[in-house]
């Protein structure tokens, strides 16, 4: 008997034993269950907070590239007002909506950075809002100085540009973009939500089962639940957010389209008075450049056309007179290259031939021709403070606008006075001096002790064919080729004036530091060796009446001139020639330039020299090319054919001339 009470004992103990373990090992599973539902409860209320932050992100995204587009659309608004207007409020709500829309272009940066697709697109936004910003940085320096008509003309061309359209397509791509992002967003937050809800739910229950049972089990259930409360709290907060930015994101539409609608009415408005200005500023520029143009050349005509028909008159009977006439006759017609040269240096479009100079050595060696030019009675005084320093531009322009700068300075004394040149190196800082930029400048300044200028004549002196001297005493357009050549040699020019105190006239140019040890360039004793030897040239002219007067000039040098009236013609005749040593071309020809022509043939003939004959280079399109090319500048006299060619015969080539043998195996 007790055998069997110990056996019932043993198996009551093994049951129990069966039983607790079978219970602990429910009690570790529910445990497991419990922890692995709160651990996904977590994980999915965390995927719905993220999912919920990346949908502000998207809504922060369309509202900052909307805000973008209405800063940008303002600037260009406000500076077309300041443009008509040249009132610096409208100028300077121009400059603080364009940083503006900066701000919003790095914030959109900054939303976007985690999409590299959107990031591309923000890349390209933030390139063409630069380049655009340069485009209208042009007319709005030019309204700030009062250069209404050239602010109106650099605006218009600024509206043309393809970087609006561009702009306006980025924008558009980006809230596209950003908006199909953020309905697969959305559903990503509704599937997180979902699956949220459905594991409280089934901690829920797991709770309920596991409170009968153990207290530890139910107060984790407890607490998963009210985990549970608090994210749906949460989510009814991001839902109440997102209601609320949806109602920001239309009313910012709203705003948006009645902004657009005002835009839309000022341009019109706009373009109405800037069509009616620039016709107004277009005849009265054309009426100032025609009269002026018209007055200088046929004055200069009357002088040529006189001086011929009295030489004519005079060859048979009266040589030496004959001669005088046609002086006279050069004379008017050197008057009237001049004249061109300086309407081409105020239009910038002048073909300049720029190397390294010291303006020091430069000056220096002007003092003599200063001196013959000004008269005993004007009194040259030259100051050169350090004037080491070397720029970057064309010797012959620098001297000319030094000359009518000193010209200039002796008529403000009347002809008698005392003319200071100077010459310093100095540094500006950015914005100091016009529109010159931060870095080592040469400053030249001609100082004189005449009349001086009073503000309203300082701004106009630049103008073309704008002169305060008498009647036939100038044409008005010597400051403006020294202003026009200035800024095309990428510096600036400063006026300072006192009526009946003087006139300081400043040429900032930038110093030019020379990479190596210049090329060493041939002297006046090889151009003459050259020179003295006959040469056979090829002569390149589409105008019959200029290439056989060239033709006629090389002959009467001593040369064999070739004639050719075209590029293609030159081609054929140097595939028959092997004695040719010099290319004498145009530049501007029918079907093929000069430089295309050079281009053409100088891998296949590198021994034969080239120089350049223009009358204005730059309208080629390919000045760039001219550069170490001798260039002769129509029109020209039978001493300047012969140095040119002297020059260029005496320039290095970059082959030596083939023998017979080898031109024969070629």
């Amino acid at each position: 008997m007790a055998e069997i009470e110990i056996g019932a004992g043993e198996e009551f103990e093994s049951a129990r034993s069966w039983r607790l373990w079978l219970a602990g090992a429910a009690a570790l599973i529910a445990a497991a269950l419990l922890i692995a539902l709160v651990i996904l409860v977590g994980s999915s209320s965390s995927d719905r907070d993220a999912n919920l932050e990346r949908e502000r992100r998207s809504y922060d995204v369309m509202i900052v590239a909307r805000g973008l587009d209405a800063s940008l659309a303002r600037s260009e608004a406000a500076l077309g007002r300041f443009v008509i207007s040249g009132d610096r409020s409208t100028g300077n709500l121009y400059s603080r909506e364009w940083q503006r829309g900066g701000r919003f272009l790095a914030r959109l940066a900054s939303l976007t950075a985690d999409n590299a697709e959107q990031m591309s697109r923000v890349e390209e936004l933030r390139a063409l809002y630069q380049a655009r910003g340069k485009e209208l940085a042009a007319p709005a320096l030019r309204a700030n100085y009062r250069q209404g008509w050239s602010a109106l003309s650099l605006f218009n061309e600024a509206g043309k540009s393809s970087t609006i359209p561009r702009i306006a397509r980025l924008l558009k791509d980006i809230a596209d973009s950003e908006r199909r992002i953020l309905v697969g967003r959305a559903e990503e937050t509704a599937r997180a939500t979902a699956r949220a809800n459905s594991l409280a739910g089934l901690l829920s229950v797991l709770g309920l089962l596991l409170a009968v049972g153990a207290a530890a089990l139910g107060w984790g259930i407890l607490h998963a639940l009210a985990q549970g409360r608090m994210a749906d709290r949460a989510a009814q907060l991001e839902a109440i957010r997102a209601d609320t930015l949806e109602e920001a994101v239309a009313a910012r539409t709203r705003e948006l389209r009645d902004a657009n609608a005002q835009l839309r009415t000022e341009a019109e408005t706009r373009a109405a008075a800037e069509a009616q200005l620039r016709q107004a500023q277009k005849m009265d520029a054309v009426g100032q450049l025609t009269g002026g143009i018209a007055h200088d050349f046929n004055n200069m005509l009357a002088v040529v056309v006189g001086g011929l028909d009295l030489a004519r008159r005079r060859l048979g009977h009266d040589v030496t007179d004959a001669g005088r006439h046609i002086d006279n006759a050069m004379e008017g017609a050197h008057r009237a290259a001049a004249l061109t040269r300086r309407l081409l240096a105020f239009s910038r479009a002048e073909t300049l031939l720029p190397e390294a100079i010291a303006p020091a050595a430069l000056v220096s060696g002007m003092v003599d021709l200063i001196d013959r030019t000004l008269g005993e009675r004007i009194s040259v005084e030259t100051r050169i403070e350090a004037g080491q320093w070397q720029v970057w531009c064309d010797p012959g322009q620098l001297e000319n606008a030094i000359l009518n700068l000193a010209v200039n300075a002796r008529d403000a004394m009347d002809g008698e006075g005392r003319l200071i040149l100077s010459i310093a190196d100095v540094t500006l800082r950015a914005g100091e001096i016009g529109e010159a930029r931060a870095g080592e400048h040469v400053r030249i300044s001609i100082r004189d002790e005449g009349c001086g200028m009073t503000p309203e004549i300082m701004e106009r002196v630049f103008e073309p064919f704008f002169t305060t001297k008498p009647i036939g005493k100038g044409t008005g357009l010597g400051l403006s080729q020294v202003f026009g050549f200035v800024r095309q040699s990428e510096g600036e020019v400063m006026i300072e004036s006192v009526p009946g105190a003087g006139t300081t006239v400043s040429l900032y140019l930038p110093r030019h530091i020379p990479d190596a040890a210049p090329a060493p360039t041939p002297t006046d004793d090889n151009a003459a060796d050259a020179a003295s030897a006959a040469a056979t040239i090829l002569v390149v002219e589409d105008d019959p009446r200029v290439l056989g007067a060239t033709v006629s000039a090389l002959a009467e040098l001593g040369h064999r001139p070739i004639a050719s009236a075209s590029g293609a013609e030159a081609i054929a005749c140097l595939a028959e020639r092997d004695d040719i040593r010099l290319i004498l071309t145009d530049v501007v020809m029918p079907e093929m330039t000069g430089p295309e022509l050079i281009e053409a043939v100088t891998p296949l003939y590198p021994h034969i020299a080239v120089l350049y004959v223009t009358g204005y280079a730059g309208e080629a399109g390919d000045a760039g090319l001219l550069a170490g090319r001798a260039v002769l500048h129509k029109p020209f006299t039978l001493r300047a054919l012969a140095t040119a060619v002297a020059a260029a015969l005496a320039r290095p080539v970059s082959a030596p001339r083939p023998s017979a043998t080898t031109a024969a195996a070629g």
